[in-house]
């Protein structure tokens, strides 16, 4: 609004009217702005969460510190919401196209987590909403993505970002064995699948991050400081010329907005740091897993978030990787075999026992320590990311 405002009176040369122009400027207001919001407004509601005894209900799986934690308010989520909201609303360009998507974005994740931990907390059903439920309004958002991309952001075609190759650059028109007309159709349902595929999964991948104070919201942080490093360089033709990666016309705006989702974050680890004053819930974890994959695609660096997300990829495939063993070894023995302690990857850390796997017997670590040193991979992950863009 105060980006628009200024933009209405520009005629009247008020004092400071340049420095909206600047992507820069409004980059650091709007992370100030949703860190205030959220520390100052985090408060506020983590008392009404309390008051509507929204608290979480841990079940005993033996981790260290587990039990501790029974009766923390959840839905923090929505600080995470409130925060980033108010950052965006106020510095963004609210008719960018770009912007628009990511808004809508995460209050659609927002909204599916919300249902979700509502389920959970006021109808006492541990299962929440269905997994075939999530998948579902998931796999919508990454077809509308897809069809926002595709409308507004066809000049690019199918090309996106990958290391290792002359120009960073690959055409997912590559993989469509047909030429002509049914080319043209392929390359574009292969890429509106690849969107959706991505937005589903990093979605989801945060949401088995969050399971540790601090962990789910610190390594988002980092991978948001690098996606709108990404944003505010391919938005610039000089940069994106001068650096040799991928150039798209207005995509520097989102630069502004990821400084807001940055900031907001901060806020929430405010009250979320060990020991944590409130869990973001599925409402937080699965809208900071879709802005993620979102921005990824809208700034063509999805095929990046194997190497940037690499502790969210790593989550989720324990949980994939358990699962299958497990299954497998009780069809073949009639006893299940877990190659982790416990999945995903941070309660292996976290819980004292015998891998049955290795027949080793590990001691449990402080969650703390465990936070702490995924902050660090995530942190060596986010500087290898941005060095693979110019390793030819």
């Amino acid at each position: 609004m105060i980006y628009h405002i200024f933009e209405a009176l520009k005629d009247y040369n008020i004092p400071g009217q340049g420095l909206m122009d600047y992507i820069s400027f409004r980059a650091v207001m709007s992370c100030v702005t949703a860190l205030l919001v959220g520390i100052f407004g985090g408060e506020r509601i983590i008392r009404r969460l309390r008051k509507l005894q929204i608290g979480e209900d841990i079940r005993d799986l033996g981790l260290q510190g587990q039990m501790e934690k029974k009766g923390t308010p959840t839905m923090g989520g929505l600080i995470i919401l409130l925060s980033l909201l108010t950052g965006v609303l106020l510095w963004c360009d609210l008719t960018n196209r770009f912007i628009i998507i990511l808004i809508l974005s995460a209050i659609w994740c927002s909204g599916i987590g919300f249902l979700d931990d509502y389920i959970k907390v006021h109808k006492h059903d541990k299962q929440g909403l269905s997994e075939k439920k999530k998948l579902i309004l998931q796999t919508l958002l990454g077809l509308g993505v897809a069809l926002a991309v595709w409308y507004s952001d066809s000049e690019l075609g199918t090309t996106t970002t990958i290391p290792f190759v002359k120009n960073n650059e690959f055409d997912y028109k590559w993989l469509t064995p047909f030429t002509g007309a049914w080319e043209w159709y392929t390359k574009w349902a292969i890429y509106m699948v690849m969107i959706t595929i991505v937005v589903v999964a990093c979605s989801n991948g945060t949401n088995l991050s969050d399971g540790i104070d601090g962990l789910a919201g610190g390594n988002s942080a980092i991978v948001g400081v690098v996606l709108g490093i990404f944003a505010y360089l391919g938005g610039n033709v000089i940069n994106s010329h001068y650096l040799n990666i991928m150039y798209i016309p207005e995509s520097g705006e989102i630069a502004v907005y990821m400084a807001a989702f940055v900031g907001a974050l901060i806020a929430f680890l405010w009250y979320n740091s060990y020991p944590a004053q409130v869990f973001m819930g599925d409402t937080g974890s699965l809208m900071i897993g879709g802005v993620i994959g979102v921005c990824a695609v809208l700034i063509r660096k999805e095929l990046l978030l194997p190497v940037l997300c690499g502790i969210f990829f790593v989550e989720s495939l324990s949980v994939l990787v358990q699962r299958f063993y497990f299954k497998y070894t009780k069809k073949r023995t009639g006893t299940g075999k877990r190659i982790f302690k416990m999945a995903p990857l941070h309660h292996h850390f976290q819980k004292e026992g015998i891998v049955s796997v290795i027949k080793k017997p590990y001691g449990a670590m402080h969650e703390v320590k465990i936070t702490t040193r995924f902050w660090i991979v995530g942190i060596i992950l986010a500087v290898l990311s941005i060095a693979l863009l110019k390793v030819r």
